[in-house]
């Protein structure tokens, strides 16, 4: 891949986020507009700008708090802490991510916060899946999540759709107080406004949706760049893809995995991620293959992690 296909497809990337944000702006501000006129549609705007740009967000270590994760410290984990210092100064990013361990047998690993102060976790059932190669492709996923700001994008595309959401339930409150006197004055019901109150959530969930998706394309073609190995991360997407669950769901719940309809899905199919990173052939904007072979990366942190998910009751989260 030569600079000029990869600035396309990174210009594709961002464009399509620029337009899924302002499709669900455009939602809001419809709703904004129908309750309370021209004026109530641009205080929502500048609000949700204004909130956007100065609200802090959660840190990193709240979030892991949630999850019940462990900072890992050097010692523990010298090879992994290596890959993630390469690929964060390849990155550009000022500060390495600290590292957490979460006691899981899932196979995952997520990222936290911004370029200041950011954080990468990995489960267990991670690092006993995966081999080093395959890990490292994880981590430079994780740490494009956190040099794109994605973290950023989707909570402002959250507050996006939870306004709505908000604004769509009073105007529904609203039409139901009102509707005795709307039926018996004989007064002419825009039906194309109620639409709007009714199914803008549901549209602005949509692009919500849309809008995952698309950073997870963007991420997976940065951390292809960074490790100059777009196929140590299509190995890695395929065994996560294939381990996840295990032998006595495939019995019991074999139609638990049928695909979903491709715009309910946060993440895109698992099929299509690894066609496109196939697809690319490292070029001049690629870096050199990232040296994997580094001691410490296999290490465990303890006996493997055999239950399944669960739960938390104090935390809310699955793991």
């Amino acid at each position: 891949m030569n600079d000029t296909v990869w600035y396309q497809h990174a210009l594709a990337n961002r464009l399509q986020t620029f337009l899924l944000l302002l499709v669900m702006a455009v939602f809001m501000a419809l709703l904004g507009g129908l309750l309370w006129g021209d004026v109530g549609a641009l205080i929502l705007l500048l609000g949700s700008l204004v909130m956007a740009l100065f609200t802090p967000g959660i840190t990193p270590q709240l979030v892991m708090r949630l999850y019940r994760a462990q900072p890992l410290s050097r010692r523990e984990a010298e090879g992994i802490y290596r890959i993630v210092e390469a690929l964060s100064r390849r990155a550009g990013l000022d500060k390495t991510p600290t590292l957490y361990y979460v006691p899981s047998g899932m196979v995952n690993a997520f990222a936290v916060g911004s370029e200041e102060d950011s954080g990468i976790a990995v489960t267990d059932g991670l690092l006993q899946t995966l081999d080093k190669r395959e890990l490292s492709a994880v981590l430079a996923h994780e740490i494009s999540h956190i040099r794109s700001g994605d973290m950023r994008v989707m909570g402002l595309a959250d507050m996006f759709s939870r306004v709505t959401s908000l604004l769509s339930l009073f105007g529904q409150i609203l039409l139901f107080i009102n509707l005795p006197l709307i039926m018996f004055s004989g007064l002419t019901i825009n039906w194309i406004a109620i639409a709007l109150l009714i199914f803008a959530p549901t549209l602005s969930t949509l692009a919500q949706l849309g809008l995952s998706r698309t950073r997870e394309y963007d991420a997976d073609l940065n951390a292809a760049r960074l490790t100059g190995d777009p196929e140590g991360l299509a190995r890695a997407l395929m065994k996560i893809e294939r381990v996840q669950g295990g032998w006595l769901e495939r019995i019991f719940l074999p139609g638990r995995r049928l695909p979903e309809p491709s715009l309910l899905r946060t993440h895109p199919p698992t099929e299509e991620r690894v066609k496109r990173l196939r697809a690319l052939q490292p070029g001049e904007t690629f870096h050199a293959p990232l040296d994997v072979r580094v001691e410490g990366v296999g290490h465990k942190m303890a006996d493997p992690v055999r239950r399944p998910p669960r739960w938390h009751i104090g935390s809310g989260l699955w793991h």
